[in-house]
């Protein structure tokens, strides 16, 4: 096994174990303002308005959150990248892989149902303008629009992302974390006993060949 393999495979168990942190860190902060932030179309901005500013460090879990949530993408499809590229296929880094990929996803599903929760101007009309997206898929499109939106956007549509973003997604998004890194510890463990394995059987072709010589 080439150095090279050894420390991306190291690297993606960092990662997985800096993936898992930020979205305990999410979670926490999230947690921590869903006792102030009011999910509706008049009391989202102004809720958040008072986090930052009224209440004490509500500044700092905020920020938290939020950086919390774009490193956690941006680690992600570091880590799919390294992953790619650092080891072989097997059953533990088949489990990893895959939570990895969903885990990405969900990642990018929590940024993007934060996109409206704060009921600002700019995340208003870019979700108007992505919701067009939504709409033009063929089939489901319109259907889809309508159960994000609850038919317009308005109040409804700030709660029902709320409800993905806080109670849906970030759910999954904590159990995949935990997924990942335990099938990426579990590869470890697998390519550690590869390596004994390996040790020992040279280590008893060594002795034979030995005994061999001495019996000749």
């Amino acid at each position: 096994m080439s150095n090279t393999a050894f420390y991306l495979r190291r690297l993606s168990t960092i990662l997985a174990v800096t993936i898992l942190t930020l979205t305990l860190i999410g979670v926490t902060s999230g947690i921590l303002l869903a006792f102030y932030y009011q999910p509706s179309a008049g009391g989202a901005y102004s809720s958040l308005k008072d986090i930052d500013q009224t209440i004490p460090y509500g500044w700092l879990v905020h920020t938290m959150h939020n950086i919390s949530g774009n490193l956690l993408i941006v680690i992600a499809l570091v880590q799919i990248v390294v992953m790619f590229l650092g080891e072989r296929f097997r059953r533990s880094w088949l489990v990893g892989w895959i939570s990895g990929i969903f885990l990405t996803l969900s990642a990018i599903g929590l940024s993007w149902t934060a996109m409206i929760l704060s009921w600002d101007q700019l995340g208003f009309w870019r979700f108007r303008i992505e919701l067009g997206t939504i709409e033009a898929l063929p089939l489901i499109g319109p259907q889809l629009r309508d159960a994000l939106t609850g038919g317009a956007v308005s109040t409804i549509t700030v709660e029902h992302l709320y409800t993905l973003h806080s109670y849906l997604i970030s759910v999954g998004a904590t159990g995949l974390a935990i997924v990942h890194l335990l099938g990426l510890l579990f590869q470890e463990k697998e390519v550690q006993e590869e390596k004994l394995a390996i040790a020992a059987q040279a280590q008893s072709d060594s002795t034979e060949e030995q005994n061999a010589q001495l019996t000749a």
